[in-house]
């Protein structure tokens, strides 16, 4: 099956660290990260998506971060 995340935080080392968790967990960069401002926060946070091949079949109780 393919799966598809899409990771945000904080414009932090955070962002980072969760993104390089994911890759080092087999996931792909899927596009190019994106920026938005926060309104209610206040800071910019960022997006980036990610995509991965996994065996098994898709269903919507897959826990995505878990594979």
């Amino acid at each position: 099956m393919k799966l598809y995340r899409l990771l945000t935080e904080e414009d932090t080392s955070a962002f980072c660290h969760k993104v390089t968790d994911a890759l080092n967990k087999g996931w792909e960069l899927y596009g190019s990260p994106t920026y938005a401002w926060d309104e209610a926060k206040g800071v910019m946070r960022c997006g980036q998506a990610v995509t991965k091949e996994a065996p098994g079949t898709y269903t919507p109780e897959t826990k995505l971060g878990q594979q």
